[in-house]
């Protein structure tokens, strides 16, 4: 993943302060960079980064509750919260469940555009666009349709990946992404015919109603909790019997969580249930993993709809 972001206190001792608690860290004592980090924002009480950090440090010493108080003051420090310290408030279960700050999901991205498809794919051996092509391509043979679209919406575009599957199926694509970097990386492949820098029902909602033939989410909605309101601009876009397909991660509860990896992790019958209330129909769900965690494959669906 990217490397951590840190703002600055403002205070020179306190920064000093926070660059030696990360060494310590580095170096395997991560009590004395928690006690260091501790030292750090009693030094400058509105030091994001430093809350943050320290509320990292209190949550892998299973010093769960202090942790909590330093999320919560990285939350009032930085009400962006571009470090996503509400984040893991819900991942404690110290708060409901939320949307994740549109802040913290495009810094994270940002970070991460450079070195994205090296990392995703060689490191978690990420697989996504090919497991939603394959779906996509056995929803249209089940379907007797032919597997080309003239007008396709690529949702959560990151840096092309998506696109590079389905460029032999697809004549015109469209990319939205919340990262400006993430579409800076999109639009080098050349494989898009417009891209948008906008959160995902952002981006849908400046298209036109029944204009698209096929609109695909490739590992987007793990970002995103409650899936009805994208759903439902996903079924305004597309062309009668025009088809969705998208990937989300999931498990074996019921609702919505946030997982391990810190994203949104949704039950088969709450995705069953979202695409009806959008008006999508023949939902096509299939139990797939898209990555790996730490070698270990992340539970996850892939899933088909139709728009009536």
């Amino acid at each position: 993943m990217p490397n951590r972001l840190f703002m600055s206190s403002g205070d020179l001792l306190a920064d000093r302060r926070y660059d030696f608690a990360r060494d310590l860290q580095l170096r395997g004592d991560l009590a004395g960079a928690a006690d260091v980090m501790a030292q750090a924002v009693e030094l400058a009480p509105a030091f994001a980064s430093g809350w943050f950090a320290l509320g990292e440090m209190q949550q892998e010493l299973n010093q769960n509750n202090a942790a909590i108080e330093a999320f919560r003051k990285a939350v009032a420090a930085d009400p962006e919260d571009i470090h996503g310290a509400s984040v893991r408030l819900m991942r404690l279960g110290a708060i409901e469940l939320s949307e994740m700050p549109k802040a913290y999901v495009r810094s994270l991205f940002d970070q991460y555009a450079p070195k994205f498809d090296a990392a995703l794919v060689g490191d978690l051996a990420y697989r996504g666009p090919q497991v939603l092509l394959k779906a996509v391509l056995a929803a249209c043979h089940a379907d007797k349709r032919p597997a080309l679209f003239k007008h396709v919406i690529d949702l959560g575009c990151g840096t092309g990946l998506a696109a590079r599957a389905f460029a032999s199926n697809a004549d015109s694509i469209i990319g939205i992404d919340l990262s400006p970097g993430m579409i800076a990386q999109a639009e080098a492949t050349g494989l898009y015919a417009r891209l948008e820098v906008a959160d995902m029902l952002e981006g849908l909602a400046k298209e036109a109603d029944a204009s698209v033939d096929l609109v695909i989410a490739a590992d987007a909605m793990v970002y995103l909790g409650d899936l009805v309101p994208l759903l439902h601009e996903v079924a305004r876009v597309l062309k009668p019997q025009g088809l969705a397909g998208f990937t989300v991660e999931t498990h074996t509860g019921a609702g919505v969580i946030i997982g391990g990896g810190l994203r949104y992790a949704h039950s088969e019958i709450y995705v069953r249930d979202a695409l009806m209330q959008a008006g999508l129909s023949q939902p096509r769900i299939e139990c797939v993993s898209t990555r790996n965690d730490a070698g270990v494959p992340v539970p996850g669906l892939v899933v088909t709809a139709v728009r009536n």
